[in-house]
Parts: structure tokens; sequence; C-alpha cells
């Protein structure tokens, strides 16, 4: 594997404040978002270090279980649209379609531990984790509708955990739910109080240390098996309709609204339906 997904731009000469932390303890490897500026939003040089820190993770000797977890009030707010609208959403989405690949595909089960806000590309990161453990104030949102856009590369990971009715519900509106409504769509494993999520993940992961390096890693094969084929079968189509849609003069009205706090002049609005 390289530490990078293919089409990545390398990194730039000098000191670069990194993005995302990796700490090995036990059997524990931890990956940690911080880029709260940006609501650790996928911008390049994250997508970059986060891909890096997971392979490292999976290399780690003694490792059982890989969390991936963040600072600030915002787990991660998806694709990093200023970035994007410089450098175009093609080479954007097949990063973050590498990125989700790597995490449904590594051995080592990787455990999302979320305590607040979710959004777009971010809901997909959670859908490709074999655990996610969130608190019950978090919120999640398929925002893509919302700018113009469609959740096309993240639907394969999400497609995969919540029913049709739910997805529909979810990826038309792009409205807001709690993490107790994530749970009970199958998008996330457990939601739990904020105050006990701490005393939660240590069950989680002490049930997973019980368990044998090979069961791990081939019940997580057999898990993912029909997802694996999917992404094979249907990313670069995804890759290539996400690049569409983002060039389109919806979209571009959608991203400028959000980044003026407006409606888009395509949304219609209250006084427009008496």
């Amino acid at each position: 594997m390289t530490s990078s997904p293919p089409g990545e731009p390398e990194p730039p000469e000098g000191d670069q404040h990194e993005l995302v932390h990796l700490d090995l303890a036990g059997g524990v490897a931890t990956v940690t978002l911080d880029s709260p500026s940006n609501r650790n939003a996928l911008s390049h040089q994250l997508l970059r270090e986060l891909s890096r820190h997971l392979q490292s993770a999976e290399r780690a000797a003694g490792i059982r279980v890989i969390v991936l977890t963040h600072t600030g009030n915002t787990f991660c707010a998806g694709a990093d649209l200023a970035e994007a609208m410089e450098t175009g959403m093609e080479q954007a989405t097949r990063s973050l379609l590498s990125l989700l690949r790597l995490v449904v595909e590594l051995d080592k089960p990787v455990l999302a531990l979320v305590r607040g806000h979710v959004r777009a590309g971010g809901v997909g990161l959670v859908g490709a984790c074999d655990l996610a453990l969130v608190s019950e104030e978090s919120t999640f949102a398929f925002s893509e509708s919302l700018l113009g856009l469609a959740p096309a590369i993240i639907s394969l990971t999400t497609r995969a955990r919540i029913g049709d009715r739910d997805a529909a519900r979810k990826y038309l509106t792009g409205a807001p739910f709690d993490g107790v409504e994530a749970a009970r769509s199958g998008l996330v494993t457990e939601a739990v109080p904020m105050d006990t999520l701490d005393a939660r993940l240590a069950q989680l992961i002490a049930d997973l240390e019980r368990v044998s390096p090979q069961g791990l890693r081939e019940t997580k094969r057999l898990l993912n098996a029909e997802l694996s084929r999917r992404m094979q079968a249907e990313g670069d189509a995804l890759v290539q309709l996400s690049a569409r849609l983002f060039a389109s003069a919806e979209a571009r009205e959608g991203m400028r609204a959000f980044r003026e706090r407006r409606p888009p002049s395509w949304a219609v609005q209250s006084d427009e339906r008496r």
C-alpha cells in the first residue's frame, strides 16, 4: 500500500502542522482527526495523513483494534469545499474512495468514536468502520443534496448499513438526525449518553481483545466481502458522477450559498408556497 491515495498531491516541503495523530497503547491504535479549524474536513493533507496512520496501525505488532476519533465538536464535516473548488472534485472523491476502501479492507477492525457532528463524507467514513460508538447527542446529515450534489461515493458504505426507506428519507432531505436515530437505522453500532461513552468504549475494546487476531481478520473479511466487491465494481462510475455534479451550475450555486450563509437561488422559500 502507498502512504497517499492515488491522485493525491505530494505534501509540500517544510514543516506542516499534522492534522491526524496516531497513538499506540497496549492493543489499541488510536487515530485522531485534529483539524478543528475546518471541522476536520477531508482536505488533501488530512486524507493523506489519515491513510498513512491507518496503514501504520495495521502494521503495528500487537494491535487488535483501531479507534478512529476526533478533537473539537465535529468528527468530520465532509469534503473541504474551498479546496475542492480550486482543485476539482474528481481528485477529492477518488481520494475519498481510496480511503474508504482502505478502512473496509484493513485486516484489523476499525471502531469510530464520535462525540459531535458528522456530515456528508464524514458519514461515509463512519459507515466504512466496522463498529461505530457515538454519543446520543451527536448529529448526522447527508447534506449533499442541499448543495446540489448527491451522496455518491458514500452511498457505498452507508447503504451497506441502512435500509431503503431510511436511505431515501435521509439522502433526499439532507435533514439532520441524532445519534439515537443513527443507531436505530443501523448506521452506527450504538449510541450512549456522553458521560458513559468512554466506559462503553473500554467494554467494546475488551470484547475485541478477547478474540484471536485470525478470528478478527477472517470475520471482518466475511462481513465486508460484498462491500469490497461493490467498491471495486462501482467506485469509478461514482467518482465520475460526483465530478459531473460538482461542476454543474446548481452545485456551484449551492456551495457558494453555503459559504455565504444564504439560501441558494434554487431553494423554494416558505413565502413562495403561500
